[in-house]
C-alpha cells in the first residue's frame, strides 16, 4: 500500500530543526524528500553531544530529523547553483526554507520566482515571525519563542521562577504546523491546481498551541500564572507528588476518580472529611489534602502505585526517563520507535506519532551523508557526467 505522500517532491532548504522536522514528517509518509545543503553540509551534523557521530557529520540530532531524504550540496552564492535549482523548482511540488524572510528573495529563488516558473508549486517558508509585520526580520530560536510565547510565564514554580520546556518545544511544534500547512495546501491544490505560499511564524504557531490559555485570559479574563507541576484543571489531585524515592504525577480529575485515589491508598476516611466535600472546598484546603496523600504514598515506590492507582482507576504515571519510555510494553507493542539498518548498526528513531490503516509513516533510510545524492540529482535533471564533474570541479556543488 502506497503512503499518503508518495510521488510528493520537496525541495527542502529547510536546516536545524524546525524546518527539517517538518520535512522528516512529510518524508515518512512518502515525499521524496531532496535536502539541499551547503557544501560543507549544515551545522546540525556537528553538534557536541557525541564527538563520535560529530566527526562523521551525523549527529544525533541531525538524524533525527533528515531519515528518509536524499542530500544535494550546492553553492547557492554561484549561478551555476541557482541554475540548478530553478531547474528542480520546475518538477518540485514543494520547496520549503527556514530563512530570515527576504534571502531566498536576493538568491533570485524566493517564492514569487519559483512560482513564476512553476504555478503549481506550493512554496513553505518557516521564519520566527511571519514574511510580514514590525518583527519580521528578526532571528526566531526555541528559546527566544518560548520566553516570548507566554510558555516560560506558566511554565515553572513560583518559588524559583520561569523556565524553559526540557526539549525545542517550539522548534518542533513549528515543524508540525508547517507540515500540516503543507499537507492543507497539497490537499486544495488537488481541487483547485494552485499553489500558494504556506507561511509559519513559529511564535503564530506557538500561539495556536497556547489556545486554552489565550481563551482563559480573552474570554474570562483569568491572567495566567507560574504553575509548577499542577494540571490546567487546577484540582489539586492532578499534580507532582513525592512518593516512596521518587515522585508520582496524578491525573485524578474527576469524583469519581478521587473516590479510587483515596481507597486505593487507604484513606477512605478522607471521603468524608468536611474539609474536602468539594473541588473548591479540597482546592482551598491543598495542604492538607497533600500532606495526606503524600503520607500514603511514602509506603510504595512511584512504579508500584502507578500500577495499583491505575489498576483501580485513579490515572496517574511515574517519573519515566527517555531511555525507559522507548521500551515501554506500549511503545513496544505499537511500534512507535521506527528501527534502520545503517553501516553503524541498527538504530532507532522516533516516527510519526500516528498510524493509518494503511500507509502509515516508515523509516525507510538513515539520514544521508553530505551530498550523497549530489550526482543522482543532478542526472535525474539532464546533467551528464562531464557536466557533473564540471560542477564539481568549480566547487558548485
Amino acid at each position: 500500500m502506497t503512503r499518503p505522500f508518495e510521488g510528493v517532491k520537496i525541495l527542502d532548504f529547510t536546516q536545524v530543526l524546525a524546518g527539517p522536522y517538518a520535512s522528516y514528517q512529510l518524508a515518512l509518509l512518502g515525499a521524496d524528500v531532496i535536502k539541499v545543503e551547503r557544501r560543507g553540509g549544515e551545522d546540525m551534523r556537528r553538534t557536541p553531544l557525541s564527538r563520535e557521530w560529530a566527526e562523521r557529520n551525523l549527529a544525533p540530532a541531525f538524524q533525527a530529523v533528515n531519515g528518509n531524504k536524499r542530500s544535494l550540496t550546492l553553492d547557492l552564492s554561484k549561478a551555476e547553483a541557482i541554475a540548478i535549482v530553478k531547474k528542480l523548482a520546475l518538477q518540485a511540488d514543494v520547496v520549503m526554507e527556514n530563512f530570515r524572510p527576504g534571502v531566498m528573495d536576493k538568491l533570485g529563488i524566493g517564492y514569487e520566482a519559483l512560482s513564476a516558473i512553476n504555478p503549481r508549486l506550493i512554496y513553505c517558508a518557516i521564519s520566527g515571525f511571519g514574511q510580514t509585520g514590525p518583527e519580521r526580520s528578526a532571528p526566531g530560536y526555541d528559546g527566544k519563542i518560548q520566553a516570548m510565547s507566554g510558555i516560560m510565564a506558566i511554565t515553572g514554580h513560583q518559588e524559583t521562577g520561569p523556565t524553559r520546556a526540557g526539549f525545542a518545544i517550539c522548534d518542533v511544534l513549528s515543524g508540525a504546523t508547517a507540515a500540516f500547512g503543507v499537507s492543507s495546501a497539497l490537499f486544495q491544490r488537488d481541487r483547485t491546481g494552485k499553489g500558494q505560499l504556506v507561511d509559519v511564524s513559529m511564535l503564530e504557531a506557538a500561539l495556536a498551541f497556547l489556545s486554552g490559555q489565550i481563551a482563559d485570559y480573552s474570554v474570562a479574563g483569568h491572567r495566567q500564572q507560574l504553575s509548577g507541576n499542577q494540571a490546567v484543571s487546577r484540582k489539586p489531585t492532578a499534580n507532582l507528588f513525592k512518593a516512596g524515592d521518587g515522585h508520582l504525577l496524578l491525573a485524578v480529575n474527576n469524583e469519581r476518580q478521587y473516590r479510587a485515589l483515596m481507597t486505593a491508598i487507604g484513606r477512605e476516611d478522607v471521603l468524608d472529611d468536611p474539609r474536602f466535600p468539594d473541588w473548591f472546598a479540597r482546592q482551598e484546603h491543598e495542604p492538607a489534602l497533600r500532606a495526606i496523600i503524600e503520607e500514603a504514598l511514602a509506603k510504595n515506590s512511584p512504579r508500584e502505585w502507578e500500577r495499583i492507582l491505575g489498576a483501580a482507576g485513579a490515572p496517574c504515571a511515574s517519573i519515566w526517563k527517555v531511555e525507559e519510555v522507548i521500551d515501554h510494553p506500549q511503545i513496544t507493542a505499537r511500534g512507535a520507535i521506527q528501527e534502520v539498518d545503517t553501516p553503524y548498526g541498527r538504530l532507532r528513531f522516533a516516527g510519526s506519532g500516528f498510524r493509518l490503516a494503511h500507509g502509515s509513516g516508515k523509516l525507510d533510510s538513515m539520514a544521508p551523508g553530505i551530498g550523497a545524492h549530489t550526482d543522482e540529482v543532478l542526472r535525474a535533471i539532464g546533467y551528464d557526467a562531464e557536466a557533473i564533474a564540471e560542477l564539481h570541479a568549480k566547487e558548485v556543488v
